[in-house]
């Protein structure tokens, strides 16, 4: 079996790196600060930022070259984007092995690195022969280009079927105060049956917790606004300790470039929030109660 891998027990998330307008040192400064808060994890995708935010990264990690031994590289593939340097026809999803090889060397050119810590198939791909795909895993494994495999955004019955070809570490999925599919559509259970714990993306609704108009966000920011100050803590705090309450003991992401962000986000690993104020966030976000 693959040895289960530690991440932080923050991640931070890289989606929207391009946007952040930042020089190689404000890139290297950014880092150094999440590693000071005990963020050592960096989750990428090989399409993120139309394919650039990986080369971002890794000119970070290039300037300052004693970075790498200090963290955890996190990537994903698996989707053809349509893009100005991709002229597909259309997007769409690929696992086969001259495609995952050449996306996992990229990966790696790009990040500067000699290994990937965790590898992540990015979307379930209906095309997908599992026992072919487990092949690729052992091969690029064996070639010590990548340590781990998971998989982001896959049914329970999808990640059976791989993981019972190849080990899996994770599956990332979608969780947040405003999206709870994941509590009811067995996703969750499966990492505890298994005892994987899963990666958690968008924890904070990619801000609609805090912008959103719409009748179950002002619910949700209402009740949570209030808990919030009971509990002498800001609304993102709230949201990532409302996710690290549940017992599959997730990783939540972060997607901010402002360090105060990333601050908040870590402050929720001390917070110790009770299954009443637990589960009055979740009668919120349905606007009903408990059946």
């Amino acid at each position: 079996m693959t040895p289960r891998i530690e991440l932080s027990p923050i991640v931070a998330g890289l989606w929207r790196s391009t946007e952040w307008q930042m020089s190689v040192q404000e890139r290297v400064r950014w880092i150094e600060q999440a590693l000071e808060l005990g963020i050592t994890s960096f989750d990428h995708a090989d399409i993120y930022g139309s394919y650039r935010a990986e080369v971002l990264f890794g000119e970070a990690l290039k300037a300052t070259p004693g970075l790498r031994q200090r963290m955890q590289l996190v990537t994903k593939c698996g989707i053809r984007m349509r893009a100005a340097e991709k002229p597909y026809r259309i997007s769409y999803y690929d696992t086969g092995a001259a495609y995952v090889r050449a996306q996992v060397e990229q990966s790696l050119q790009k990040l500067h690195a000699d290994q990937l810590d965790l590898v992540l198939i990015h979307r379930p791909d209906y095309l997908m022969d599992a026992a072919a795909l487990a092949d690729t895993f052992a091969t690029l494994t064996r070639e010590g280009k990548v340590a781990h495999w998971g998989v982001s955004n896959h049914s329970p019955h999808q990640f059976a079927l791989l993981h019972q070809h190849h080990p899996l570490a994770t599956n990332q999925v979608e969780l947040s105060p405003l999206q709870l599919g994941a509590l009811d559509d067995g996703t969750l259970d499966q990492a505890q049956q298994l005892g994987l714990r899963p990666m958690i993306w968008s924890p904070l609704a990619g801000g609609r917790l805090f912008s959103s108009e719409d009748e179950q966000a002002q619910r949700v920011r209402t009740d949570m606004s209030a808990i919030a100050a009971r509990y002498d803590i800001s609304l993102t705090t709230l949201a990532f300790a409302w996710v690290l309450k549940h017992p599959s003991r997730p990783y939540p992401i972060t997607g901010s470039s402002r360090i105060e962000s990333l601050r908040e986000a870590v402050a929720a690993l001390d917070v110790q929030l009770d299954a009443e104020d637990w589960y009055a966030i979740w009668v919120a976000s349905k606007g009903h109660g408990v059946p």
